[in-house]
């Protein structure tokens, strides 16, 4: 884990500046509110919406205005008192991850986001990802987060009333870290072990297709028949069709 960290921290740096310069998945915007200006990986720690910048920090929830960006001014900020991991904003919410569950932020006031509810689960890591009226979480054992019997899984729980959200699904993965989706694609780091790809043309059931074990990988962003990965020795680019072929397009290594 010690060699892990400064590789992880590199590529997160890395798919932040990706959010930054980058439209909204798709082309599409989520939210006439709160237009995402980007796609984050799952494990980001910031998220910008607008002209509001998103910042989560061990314990706390920060919100800035970058309306001037060259002066952002600290909005609020949320103390949760627990181990925050992850932010992913989706259309008029944040889905935050931390060590304890998963937590829905409304922010259709983006300075001032309102608690709406919170997924609880055994203590764990657990980046999360959204498509529609689901999230999809991965719990990983065998780190510091998560006792080491525990098993590792992919969970998928129904969000269509952010105030009451509920697990439909719950399959065991090998080592799952970074996730995304795409259409009917999922796809799910798995360290060292490769990229995963499961299949959600029904959405509240993952079917498992095929592990590109050639393919480390701690965290991904899908856009455009596009993947972006970071895995072990870098960043990734490559491009995959609907035949479910990937192609390494170019990269930046991590020496």
């Amino acid at each position: 884990m010690k060699r892990f960290a400064p590789i992880i921290f590199i590529c997160l740096t890395l798919i932040g500046l990706f959010l930054l310069l980058t439209g909204c998945e798709d082309g599409r915007t989520d939210s006439a509110l709160n237009p995402q200006s980007g796609t984050g990986g799952s494990m980001a720690r910031f998220a910008i919406t607008g002209t509001t910048l998103y910042i989560v920090s061990k314990q706390t929830l920060e919100v800035y205005d970058i309306a001037d960006g060259a002066n952002p001014v600290k909005a609020t900020d949320k103390n949760m008192s627990v181990g925050i991991e992850t932010i992913f904003p989706y259309k008029d919410n944040l889905y935050i991850g931390a060590s304890d569950g998963m937590y829905i932020f409304n922010n259709t006031n983006p300075k001032n986001p309102q608690l709406l509810s919170k997924f609880q689960h055994i203590q764990s890591c657990d980046p999360v990802v959204v498509r529609d009226k689901y999230a999809y979480v991965t719990l990983r054992s065998g780190v510091t987060c998560r006792p080491q019997n525990s098993l590792s899984s992919l969970d998928v729980i129904d969000i269509s009333n952010p105030v009451d959200p509920k697990m439909v699904h719950t399959q065991r993965m090998s080592s799952p870290y970074g996730l995304a989706v795409s259409g009917n694609k999922l796809f799910v780091c798995e360290g060292s072990l490769g990229l995963t790809l499961l299949d959600i043309t029904n959405p509240a059931l993952p079917v498992f297709k095929q592990t590109f074990g050639d393919l480390p990988a701690y965290d991904v962003i899908a856009r455009d028949k596009h993947l972006i990965v970071t895995g072990e020795k870098g960043l990734f680019q490559f491009k995959y069709d609907d035949a479910d072929n990937v192609e390494l397009l170019s990269k930046i290594p991590v020496l």
